[in-house]
């Protein structure tokens, strides 16, 4: 089982998601583009209130994505599928408010929920995945270092579709040379071209 962590950098914090942060994901969680390719969309509080709710589980932990400059909940994010025995975890489950996009923050979020991933959960593989519709997505994936492996047809149902999926990943290898790009673009503020994955 994932214990709770809370993880800092210097745009973001990530602490454990709870009720406490269903205002705050209220304010920016409305937009029907974020669900657009999601697994549900969330339309008003109490579908956010169970939304929150649904995260919590044996296999993930998710993660309110504060704006540190702001204070403000930028959005959230989860570990999923928790696989210690195979030594793989897969981030997921990932939206921020339309403000938020196409700025340091998911580059940020990346480089700490991926290196918790290698430098302290042990794992050998870091795993990402997304609709095939979803191009800007893919690039994200691609910006932070991930690599593409493949698409599963016909993989999953999600609202109005059947959606094939994109598998994306890191392993433990190529994770000193990943880490190294998203220092260079948080230092250096290369901030993504495309929305978050």
């Amino acid at each position: 089982m994932l214990a709770p962590v809370t993880l800092e950098g210097q745009h973001v914090r990530l602490e454990p998601l709870s009720q406490a942060h269903l205002d705050g994901l209220c304010v920016i969680g409305m937009d029907p583009s974020l669900w657009a390719y999601m697994l549900v969309h969330v339309t008003n509080r109490d579908e956010m209130a169970a939304y929150i709710d649904a995260a919590q589980g044996p296999t993930q932990l998710a993660f309110a994505v504060i704006h540190k400059a702001s204070g403000r909940v930028a959005g959230c994010t989860r570990y999923l599928n928790y696989e210690p025995a195979h030594k793989r975890i897969e981030i997921g489950s990932t939206w921020y408010g339309l403000e938020f996009q196409r700025t340091a923050v998911n580059t940020e979020c990346k480089y700490l929920l991926i290196g918790y991933g290698f430098e302290t959960l042990g794992m050998n593989r870091v795993e990402l995945k997304t609709d095939q519709r979803n191009e800007r997505s893919q690039k994200a994936m691609l910006r932070v270092g991930a690599k593409q492996e493949g698409t599963l047809r016909r993989h999953m149902i999600v609202p109005g579709f059947v959606r094939d999926t994109v598998y994306f990943s890191v392993i433990a290898e190529e994770w000193p040379e990943v880490k190294a790009d998203l220092e260079i673009k948080l230092r250096d503020g290369n901030i993504p071209a495309a929305p978050a994955v």
